[in-house]
């Protein structure tokens, strides 16, 4: 079902309608405040906004002395699609006009089956959580893919674990399929974007956020705003080189971070261990399983496995190694851990910290907090959202 949005038609418009995103029902003289437009003026605004039907009245503010002013709110009516692609799952969740999410689905999926099937996939997801009553139709829909990302265009540029994906023309594609607008980025990017709406990152706005899956990436984030670079590829640092002449990476080079540590390299790693006697926890459940997983390693390492534990130190410590770098290059205010290998939870984030702490410069570690992130699976379609509106809510 295609929905018809209208677009704010300046940029006071615009930042009033993020300012209900983000802030929900506000009455007319607080937005005035932030605004920093004259009463007249803001009348003006939000009334065109009221015609549009983005925005409706809500009720009387509370008082602030003399009359009292009108609450406005966003559309309750609206409705944004977010879409998660990760290596080995796929997320899409539908939200409302505050980005909460009314509906999410996960399915596991390997992205290396190529666009066709997993957007087959997709589609057959966004039509269980239509058939649930959620939606009826989007006004929007963000999606991120496990890759670098051109994103003008919202086309992938040689992901490195995405065959068949190069060029691909997501945005158009699903566009089409869906009857709304899309708009298309990096997974980490996207993280960042959920976290920073609400996540641990609310209120930051110099940040990094480091997602540790099947890959690692990180998103940057500069006066609350995403950092893409020239071409969409910012933040690529799983690439970086950690150790010269190293493994074979699949990115075709040697010595990445990817090679040591992530989950493709963490469940080779601790499939290594099992085979060589040095886990009989790890040997116990590769037998029964056949195969190893972060999951696997994380239980290991709770119930006191040696090897597994050795195995987040140092897959930790190698992040912690380009962390360093980054943290006194940039000088953020936090990092964010997020991604599926975050189960591996607090032996992981102190393998890291202790390499930062350790590393950075005192100035720029000083005040640094290093968590984990808030909303788990969810960061990626809650970003999803934010993109998709951020887009929407600019001036036309």
């Amino acid at each position: 079902m295609r929905r018809m949005t209208a677009r704010p038609g300046n940029a006071h418009q615009a930042r009033l309608l993020r300012l209900l995103r983000d802030g929900g029902p506000n009455s007319r003289a607080a937005l005035g405040d932030r605004v920093r437009l004259s009463r007249s003026k803001l009348a003006v605004e939000v009334d065109r906004l009221l015609e549009t039907g983005l925005v409706v009245a809500d009720g009387l503010a509370a008082s602030r002395g003399g009359r009292r002013s009108h609450n406005v709110r966003l559309a309750p009516q609206l409705r944004f699609l977010g879409v998660d692609i990760g290596a080995t799952s796929i997320d899409v969740a539908v939200t409302g006009p505050e980005l909460e999410i009314l509906g999410h689905l996960t399915q596991p999926m390997d992205v290396r089956e190529g666009p066709v099937a997993v957007f087959d996939q997709v589609l057959a997801m966004v039509a269980k959580l239509r058939d649930s009553g959620v939606a009826e139709g989007f006004d929007g829909a963000g999606v991120g893919v496990p890759g670098p990302v051109r994103f003008p265009e919202g086309v992938p540029v040689a992901p490195p674990i995405m065959p068949g994906w190069d060029g691909f023309p997501v945005r158009e594609v699903l566009g089409q399929e869906l009857g709304c607008p899309v708009m298309v980025d990096n997974d980490v990017n996207l993280m960042a974007m959920g976290e920073m709406q609400a996540g641990v990152a609310r209120s930051v706005r110099d940040f990094f956020c480091v997602k540790i899956g099947t890959g690692i990436g990180c998103g940057v984030v500069v006066g609350g705003e995403v950092h893409r670079g020239t071409t969409g590829s910012a933040g690529d640092i799983g690439h970086i080189r950690v150790v010269t002449d190293g493994r074979q990476c699949a990115c075709g080079n040697r010595g990445c971070l990817e090679a040591y540590f992530g989950g493709a390299a963490l469940a080779r790693d601790a499939e290594s261990a099992a085979r060589d006697g040095r886990s009989a926890e790890l040997a116990t459940r590769l037998e029964s399983a056949g195969r190893l997983s972060a999951p696997d390693v994380a239980a290991a390492a709770s119930a006191g496995d040696a090897a597994a534990l050795d195995l987040i130190r140092e897959g930790g410590a190698r992040v912690g190694q380009v962390i360093a770098g980054l943290v006194s290059f940039f000088n953020p205010a936090l990092v964010v851990i997020g991604g599926g290998v975050t189960g591996l939870g607090h032996n992981l984030l102190a393998s890291v910290r202790t390499q930062v702490y350790r590393q950075s410069l005192p100035l720029a570690t000083g005040n640094l907090p290093i968590v984990l992130g808030e909303l788990g699976q969810v960061a990626g379609v809650t970003g999803a959202a934010r993109l998709i509106t951020d887009h929407l809510y600019s001036p036309a």
